[in-house]
């Protein structure tokens, strides 16, 4: 089982360095992807559908349902977009504050928390601009969600994972690619 787990650890460290050598800037590319792709669907949505519409593309289980949510994930703390949009605020001034320190971390952790910023940038923008995010992957046994919460969701996933298996071994893998 062991050598199993360490030749996928190698893979993904090839895959990282990779990715790291094609994109200098990937952060940059990441964010402004995630941004650029959620407005862009949510736009798509907006024009095309009226709120509540539905639309089965396998029945009973994927829709797109066009859902304004006044809250955040699962509809907490709905109607109030103060809290949201200072709590948002933070989020940007607390990683733009520790972004050098992040420069100098894992590379999952750097991808996960430029996935969880795109992330609530991009619904931030609909909460400015109307005070509800728009939201339209209805899975049917789940909320209904956006392309800003794919990202915030992937981005934890990515940060809990770097967490729990890459930090013990993150000066092990620095000096490998030295």
């Amino acid at each position: 089982m062991k050598p199993l787990a360490n030749f996928f650890k190698k893979i993904l460290l090839v895959i990282e360095l990779a990715f790291a050598a094609a994109f200098i800037h990937w952060e940059k590319l990441l964010f402004i992807g995630v941004v650029a792709i959620d407005q862009f669907t949510k736009a798509i949505v907006m024009k095309s559908m009226v709120p509540g519409q539905s639309i089965p593309l396998v029945q009973d289980v994927f829709h797109l349902t066009y859902v304004l949510n006044p809250g955040a994930a699962f509809g907490i703390l709905s109607n109030q977009r103060g809290i949201l949009l200072i709590t948002g605020a933070i989020l940007i001034l607390a990683t733009a504050y520790f972004y050098p320190l992040l420069k100098k971390s894992d590379g999952f952790i750097r991808l996960g928390t430029t996935a969880i910023l795109s992330g609530a940038v991009a619904n931030l923008i609909d909460r400015v601009q109307t005070g509800y995010v728009v939201d339209f992957f209805d899975l049917r046994i789940w909320p209904v969600f956006n392309v800003a919460d794919i990202a915030i969701v992937v981005g934890m996933g990515l940060m809990i994972y770097a967490i729990l298996f890459r930090l013990d071994g993150a000066t092990k893998i620095d000096e490998a690619r030295q």
